[in-house]
């Protein structure tokens, strides 16, 4: 059941919603940048002397599929806080609010991945970070859902592709 009872076509509900998207994705592409960028110079060579299980894609195709899930995670979390911020009712803002709370928990641990796996070389560290993040991720959908499913749908390209890094993560861990 979806809560929030404004649809996307009132011009009540778009006033200021397209810059807070714009907004979210500068900032969530800009932090994810940064975790990467910090995180590179260590991981050439530790990383490049793991064992990696057969199906680990190639590493050019992680920024491009990274750039993709944090477009698509801050443009949903720019829906939602349009909807904190257009709620009429202060039940739904409440909600939306503890959605923001939420996403923003996420997203710290989706940030302190990279670095625990590739700077401070634990692999088991960062596994048991990114199960917290896949639960997360789980929690923010279904919380989303009730409030937008747009936002909630921008999310599930991200929920897969988490999934398929814990199964990459524990597989790396596994055989080295």
């Amino acid at each position: 059941m979806q809560i929030h009872s404004e649809p996307h076509s009132t011009s009540y509900f778009k006033k200021g919603l397209w810059w807070k998207i714009v907004l979210s994705i500068a900032i969530v592409l800009g932090l994810g940048f940064l975790s990467g960028y910090f995180s590179a110079p260590v991981e050439q060579d530790w990383y490049e002397n793991l064992n990696k299980p057969v199906f680990q894609p190639p590493r050019w195709l992680f920024g491009p599929v990274w750039t993709v899930m944090y477009i698509l995670i801050g443009a949903s979390f720019g829906i939602i806080w349009q909807v904190s911020h257009k709620a009429r009712y202060p039940i739904i803002k409440k909600f939306a609010n503890r959605g923001l709370i939420i996403f923003i928990i996420h997203f710290v641990l989706n940030l302190l991945w990279t670095p625990l796996f590739f700077s401070l070389h634990a692999p088991g560290v960062a596994l048991v970070d990114i199960v917290i993040l896949l639960v997360l991720v789980i929690i923010l959908i279904r919380h989303f859902f009730r409030l937008d499913r747009i936002a909630a749908f921008l999310l599930i390209p991200y929920l897969i592709w988490i999934l398929f890094a814990t199964v990459l993560n524990a597989s790396i861990l596994a055989i080295n």
